[in-house]
């Protein structure tokens, strides 16, 4: 059991915007599993020991900024993966746009991961946990994930993708921090090399 858990990915999503309803940007963090508890106490430690559940949209821009900037400062950058995924406007109901789009961003990112953490060829034994909400618990998200589990590239490492509420982790919080950084690309507050450079997060 241990040995599985010292080769096991977990990719935290959480989303800014609605699918199937205007811009809609996927947020993820991606760590091995025997790295996520250092991970999660790098971010909790800058948060208030009273914090309840971070939002994103609730909290200031500059509070969020100088948040993103103190945890890359702090976190093992060579042993985690920020990505923000853009998910281009097409037809279909909602529940399988999202499913789309965590196919997507999944693949992208564990291509990275694969990259700049793993440094090897393969990569399996992944675990998704996404921000439970009614798209992601819709008969036919789970069916577009399953069709992408067997036959499609990267995504058939997947083992599941788990749907969990948000206040239980904070790794999926800061994917929602993640997710809502792009809009200082859209405000043109920023540029995708300054969302790089300052806090680490890459964007396909």
């Amino acid at each position: 059991m241990a040995i599985n858990l010292n080769k096991k990915i977990l990719c935290f999503l959480d989303e800014y915007g609605t699918a199937g309803s205007g811009p809609f940007y996927l947020g993820g963090v991606i760590v091995l599993a025997r790295e996520a508890g250092r991970i999660d106490k790098c971010f909790s430690d800058l948060l208030e020991p009273n914090a309840n559940e971070i939002h994103a949209a609730d909290l200031g821009d500059s509070y969020l900024q100088g948040l993103l900037q103190r945890f890359w400062a702090a976190a093992p950058t060579d042993r985690i993966v920020l990505i923000n995924q853009k998910f281009s406007a097409r037809g279909g109901i909602a529940p399988v746009l999202y499913a789309q789009v965590v196919i997507e961003t999944v693949k992208v990112g564990l291509k990275r991961f694969q990259k700049d953490v793993l440094r090897r060829e393969s990569i399996g034994n992944v675990d998704v946990i996404i921000d439970a909400n009614h798209h992601n618990g819709h008969a036919a998200f789970r069916s577009t994930i399953e069709q992408a589990r067997m036959h499609d590239g990267r995504f058939r490492g997947v083992n599941r993708v788990t749907q969990l509420d948000s206040a239980a982790s904070r790794l999926l919080q800061l994917a929602d921090v993640v997710a809502y950084s792009r809009k200082w690309i859209v405000g043109e507050e920023l540029n995708a090399t300054g969302l790089r450079d300052r806090f680490g997060i890459q964007m396909p």
